[in-house]
């Protein structure tokens, strides 16, 4: 399974659902100046630090993660396609007023470019050019950005337009920006790049990443960074890195630092820890079996049963080799069966009996009804059972 569709899975399942109770031996994270913060491992969906994170914030210049999540999933529909050029309208060049970020954007300008200044500046003209062009309107493509997230599940994410600009109503929490940008980067994995260039030349102007982040860690792949008089600075960023296990993501949303500076080093210091402190422990690879059950009146008399996809766990380090597992599932298993379907829970929990993790035990090939006689035979022999 790649990673992209390793993290679909989990977003299927929910951020946060392996996120258990702390035990006595979790890990204290470090002390963090910022009023909120996040921190994720995205190979398990463990959340490793969290504070704040339900509370709301200003979005600022994380806007950007949902811009162009609108805008490359309207690409890959074809609306407009990838190549398109777009003109840049006298709104989007009004958008250059003092202190904002911008891309320069002038005439007319192809839909990759727009979505370049985006990601790597979050441009605000750049933003307003890509709304106008793949919506026809700033105000349907708004329309489109919030739809979008009640379509993710992000129940307090409000926003009020493509830039990020300060507007009242406009909102968000760490965790929605979490989620936000976990499904961003499993569904346009190619588009991850863009946000860790660390710099921009566009109409001779040469600017540069304002993620503080990318040249501090060779891990970090961006994402965003935020600015706004109530939210203080803050990050999301996401770093990536090979494990025994095989890649390990973790994802840190911070926000309510005193200056970007400060933003940059707190992200750092959690992301830092989560890498020293936790170990990411592959128990399963993708499609191997768990266990092997009889079934009842079925074409086969045995089916596998496993995870539904790679099994990773998050343990704090050195935890790994106390893990067990145990298995719980529908009995008797009566034919048909269809792959995937779930009939019973994999519960890890370390020798202490803190839980681990608590998934899906689920088919791993189907198995179709069997003839009418070895149906008969199997039920004759369930009613002696």
């Amino acid at each position: 399974m790649t990673p992209g569709a390793f993290m679909r899975r989990l977003l299927v399942l929910g951020l946060g659902l392996l996120a258990l109770t702390a035990s006595a031996d979790t890990p204290t994270p470090p002390e963090v100046a910022a009023r909120q913060h996040l921190l994720i491992d995205l190979a398990s969906g463990r959340v490793l630090s969290a504070h704040e994170a339900d509370t709301a914030l200003d979005p600022a210049g994380a806007t950007a993660l949902m811009t162009a999540y609108v805008a490359l999933g309207a690409m890959q529909d074809g609306r407009p396609a990838r190549d398109a050029t777009l003109a840049v309208s006298p709104r989007a060049r009004a958008e250059r007023r003092p202190g904002v970020p911008l891309m320069y954007a002038t005439g007319t300008l192809r839909i990759d470019e727009l979505l370049r200044g985006v990601a790597v500046l979050g441009a605000r003209d750049a933003a307003v050019a890509l709304a106008e062009g793949v919506s026809g309107s700033v105000e349907d493509f708004v329309a489109q950005m919030n739809r979008r997230a009640l379509a993710l599940g992000l129940s307090q994410t409000l926003f009020r337009s493509p830039t990020g600009e300060p507007a009242s109503g406009q909102t968000s929490t760490p965790r929605e920006l979490a989620t936000l940008a976990a499904r961003l980067m499993s569904e346009h994995a190619d588009a991850l790049p863009l946000f860790a260039l660390r710099q921009l030349e566009h109409a001779g102007v040469r600017q540069v990443n304002p993620n503080l982040l990318l040249a501090r860690d060779g891990s970090i792949g961006g994402l965003a960074v935020m600015a706004s008089p109530s939210a203080g600075h803050g990050v999301v960023a996401t770093a990536l890195r090979d494990t025994p296990a095989g890649p390990r993501r973790l994802l840190v949303v911070l926000s309510g630092a005193s200056s970007r500076e400060a933003a940059a080093g707190e992200a750092q210091k959690l992301l830092n820890w989560g890498w020293q402190a936790w170990d990411a422990v592959r128990l399963y690879t993708a499609g191997q079996p768990v266990t092997s059950v009889p079934v009842w009146k079925g074409a086969a008399n045995t089916v596998a049963l496993g995870a539904a996809g790679a099994l990773v766990v998050t343990v704090p380090r050195g935890d790994g080799a106390r893990l067990q597992t145990t298995l719980t599932r529908t009995e008797p298993l009566v034919a048909p069966l269809v792959q995937g379907q779930e009939v019973g829970r994999i519960e890890v929990v370390t020798t202490g009996g803190t839980p681990v993790a608590n998934v899906p035990l689920v088919v791993q090939q189907a198995v179709p009804l069997a003839g009418v006689l070895g149906r008969a035979w199997d039920a004759i022999r369930l009613w002696i059972r």
